[in-house]
């Protein structure tokens, strides 16, 4: 099976189902392509358009303080931890069920090291993206999965997902290739840095190796060794 962008999903504004004051991009929906192009900075004051804070032109992020920027532009999951997970919890995950905006095949996400860089597509338009760091869980996941300890069983499963950030704009689509074209040398994959900032901060000695890679708050988080709680 070649490595494949199995479907490209973008968000619509939604009611947090958690916070119902609030209003939350994780409703994705599968479209043919889209642009990919760097996002504006981590919107702290709130100023930018809520499309303008993710990678993927016509995607919307709700909670700007939180998600999107260059760190978090593109969020992908892996076709075959959406199985997995769905196995543990006894149902289905459809593309864009975690509110990734790529859902990949073949692709070993969670073995991604920080730092990897993929080049999705091919000729003038291929895009690059970087590996940045996982997705940790929080309540407007847990409250749009609406899954019992669903936060608990996703931490343990430790298949989290990548986030990426934008190198080379151009533009995704559905079945398009992915290649790794640079994979640094260290060993700090997605599930180890998600591991170290969840259950197991034992790691984050690991973890600092790959500093260059790491962005601010990652090694910010390894340097306390801190612990996210699932309780």
């Amino acid at each position: 099976m070649s490595p494949s962008i199995l479907s490209v999903n973008l968000g619509r504004a939604a009611i947090d189902r958690g916070k119902p004051e609030n209003v939350t991009g994780i409703d994705k929906r599968p479209v043919a392509s889209a642009a990919v192009r760097p996002p504006g900075p981590r919107d702290h004051t709130r100023t930018l358009a809520p499309e303008a804070r993710s990678g993927l032109a016509g995607d919307f992020i709700g909670d700007g303080r939180h998600h999107g920027g260059d760190v978090q532009a593109v969020y992908a999951c892996a076709r075959e931890d959406l199985d997995a997970l769905g196995v543990l919890v006894g149902r289905e995950f459809g593309d864009g069920s975690f509110g990734e905006n790529l859902t990949t095949l073949g692709v070993d996400v969670t073995g991604a090291l920080i730092g990897e860089r993929w080049r999705v597509g091919a000729g003038p338009d291929a895009v690059e993206l970087r590996v940045t760091c996982p997705r940790i869980p929080c309540n407007t996941f847990r409250a749009w999965i609406a899954e019992r300890g669903w936060l608990k069983t996703f931490t343990r499963a430790a298949r989290p997902g990548a986030y990426l950030s934008v190198v080379r704009p151009g533009v995704v689509h559905r079945g398009d290739p992915v290649e790794v074209v640079f994979r640094p040398e260290h060993e700090v994959s997605i599930g180890v840095l998600f591991r170290s900032q969840t259950l197991e901060r034992e790691l984050a000695p690991l973890v600092l190796t790959a500093a260059e890679y790491l962005d601010p708050e990652s090694i910010d988080y390894a340097r306390r060794g801190a612990v996210f709680s699932i309780g």
